[in-house]
Parts: C-alpha cells; structure tokens; sequence
C-alpha cells in the first residue's frame, strides 16, 4: 500500500458535504480524528475520513440540513469499500449522504491505483457509474 492520504479540514469538509466550521466543529468535539503536519495544519486521514463519512451517511442530513447535490451527475466523494474479484471489481464511493457502487474490472481499479480513504468522483450517466480519480 502506498503512503496514506490525508486530507485537510476545508477538503474533508467539501467531501463530506459540510462547511469547513462544521469539520473544524466536529474535531474539536473528537468526532473526526486529526493529526498536524509540519506546517502545523489539522489533517484527516483518508481512511479515518472514509469511515466517518459511512458514519455520517447512516445518521441522517448534516448539522447545516442542506442536501448534498451533484453537477452534471458528478459526485465527488470518498473511496469506502473495494471488493476485488479474479476479473471484476465492485468501488463504493461516500459522497456526502449518497452511497454510490460502480462494477468495473479489476485491471481499471488496479490502473486507478483506487484505495479505500482516497478522493475519487463517481459520474453517472444513464446506468453506468465511471470512476474518475482525482
């Protein structure tokens, strides 16, 4: 597995659906777990983020009660589940309160290099999901 992604409190919040006061807000009450870099910045770990994102899913709208909306059938989100079969595979993304699924061949996922905690876009079009990596 390669380094784990991090995410900032303004990215984690812009993935989760919410504004970067509410991430700030749900950290400071222990509710996403943080850690600081170099610079000093609070920073989520992409697998802690995808799991909270999950967790958030399951509870209902966010704090702010806006609806998490797509453009253009584009849902940015949080890669939160890979299941790798011998040919096919099966990608869950968390985007916002959207849990979307996308079956595509394990050659794709393994050239998207896509694991769990990492940022990706699910764009739907008509049945189909396509995974975009970001």
């Amino acid at each position: 597995m390669t380094g784990m992604q991090s995410y900032t409190i303004g990215q984690a919040a812009r993935l989760l659906g919410v504004s970067p006061d509410t991430a700030r807000r749900w950290a400071d009450a222990g509710r996403i777990t943080t850690h600081r870099d170099e610079a000093g910045r609070r920073l989520v770990h992409g697998r802690d983020l995808a799991a909270f994102s999950v967790e958030l899913a399951r509870s209902g709208p966010t704090e702010e009660g806006t609806p998490y909306t797509s453009a253009r059938n584009a849902f940015p989100g949080i890669v939160t589940a890979i299941k790798l079969g011998d040919v096919a595979a099966q990608v869950e993304i968390q985007a916002g309160p959207h849990r979307l699924v996308s079956l595509l061949t394990r050659e794709a996922v393994e050239e998207l290099g896509l694991e769990v905690g990492m940022e990706a876009t699910a764009r739907v079009k008509s049945t189909n999901v396509h995974i975009d990596r970001v």
